[in-house]
């Protein structure tokens, strides 16, 4: 395979660099993926993987180039089956944060495929009424994660629109749009989630033949809720995730120099101008 390769069919392509990483560089060169996945893997504390999905979720938002590494690293050091584990874990904030992770990793196209395979039956199991949810036990901020979550991973996904019917994921969503203790917001995302699954054609007859009618799937959204509107305000992505620069503001230097750089030594200084001014598909590869 080449280097970088998972077995996909999508190598991953860093260039190499020609001086250490040093400061606040460290904090997001592909390396440290290893360091936030061994962390899922091995700690028992709820704050710590909490923390460590964030982390992730935060290096990979956005359209620069390390957003870009960092999704296909995480991939590549199977981390995506880790934070669908997690989604079992009884811990509403533990829940959330591997939501929002995975929302972000779902930009690539693959990751989205296997997300789609892997992840779907775990995120419907924790929507209210589910498998692992049969009361009101998570957050409306939680349940409104999982639900992007999902309508990222089913968006151009006909695959994981069917897995989440086998799944009883109509039936959760419908639940939350009617049984009338949801919020505005927790029924405006589930609505949306349905109308992606409807927009997948194959799906319809099978749908008719569950019972289900057009109806059902097609509703319009409300432009806005009275929780407030939605936080994803840059694409596809969700804003208080995406870095101070590609929001237009200024980001403190963090003084990490004393940390020493010899264990990254991968992604050249002079990429940097690269990675937060231009889109990923225009980087020059060396």
């Amino acid at each position: 395979k080449k280097n970088g390769d998972d077995g996909s069919g999508n190598p991953i392509e860093i260039p190499k660099r020609t001086t250490p990483a040093k400061g606040y560089e460290l904090l997001f060169q592909p390396e440290v993926v290893r360091i936030y996945t061994s962390l899922l893997k091995e700690s028992k504390n709820p704050s710590v993987l909490e923390a460590a999905a964030g982390a992730i979720q935060n290096l990979c938002a956005g359209r620069w180039s390390y957003g870009r590494y960092i999704r296909g690293k995480m991939r590549e050091e199977h981390g995506l089956p880790l934070l669908a584990e997690l989604l079992n874990y009884n811990n509403d904030r533990v829940i959330r944060a591997m939501s929002g992770a995975m929302r972000n990793l779902a930009t690539d196209n693959r990751n989205r495929e296997l997300l789609g395979l892997h992840a779907v039956p775990h995120l419907v199991a924790n929507l209210p009424g589910g498998q692992n949810q049969p009361g009101r036990a998570l957050s409306e901020e939680t349940v409104v994660s999982i639900l992007s979550t999902l309508a990222e991973v089913l968006g151009t996904n006909v695959e994981s629109a069917k897995i989440l019917r086998e799944k009883q994921g109509i039936e959760r969503l419908m639940l939350i749009i009617k049984d009338g203790k949801s919020s505005e917001r927790e029924v405006r995302a589930a609505r949306q989630v349905l109308q992606l699954v409807w927009a997948h054609k194959e799906l319809r007859r099978p749908l008719e033949k569950d019972g289900w009618k057009k109806a059902d799937f097609i509703n319009p959204i409300p432009s806005s809720t009275t929780n407030g509107p939605s936080t994803r305000t840059n694409g596809t992505y969700e804003d208080s995730t995406v870095p101070l620069l590609d929001r237009g503001e200024k980001r403190d230097v963090i003084p990490l120099n004393d940390l020493g750089s010899e264990a990254y030594s991968t992604l050249d200084q002079r990429e940097r101008r690269h990675t937060l001014d231009e889109p990923t598909d225009t980087l020059q590869k060396n």
